[in-house]
């Protein structure tokens, strides 16, 4: 069974980091692109960041350039999103995905096989 286990979000200041984690169990993690998602209250869910397979290009909305990083540690089978100098705008659920042989800007919620359960991360002002 493919499980997807977010972590690591919470209650922050603006200003302040937060770092996500994703661990993967279940699936071949190192063929997998892997996507981190937020969706904020009666908002569609969006695409924040993608890597691919080996890690070796990473993506990012232009809304978080300069301010997250996407990584990814295939021998733990974990993806990461270190967010600072957040915002209260980066108030959302943020999901980790997972995609098959994928990694590249892919924002069709319906490419990514396996989707983590969310970890809220909210940004007071």
């Amino acid at each position: 069974q493919v499980q997807l286990v977010e972590s690591g979000g919470g209650l922050v200041q603006a200003g302040g980091s937060l770092r996500l984690s994703c661990a993967a169990s279940g699936l071949a993690f190192s063929l997998y692109g892997m996507g981190w998602f937020r969706q904020a209250p009666g908002k569609e869910r969006k695409l924040v960041a993608t890597i691919t397979r080996a890690g070796g290009t990473t993506n990012y909305a232009d809304s978080v350039k300069g301010r997250f990083t996407i990584s990814r540690d295939n021998d733990k089978n974990t993806v990461y999103l270190q967010m600072n100098a957040l915002k209260p705008e980066d108030t959302a659920v943020y999901y980790c995905a997972a995609e098959y042989f994928g990694g590249r800007w892919d924002t069709d919620t319906s490419q990514y096989e396996y989707w983590g359960q969310g970890t809220q991360v909210t940004v007071s002002s």
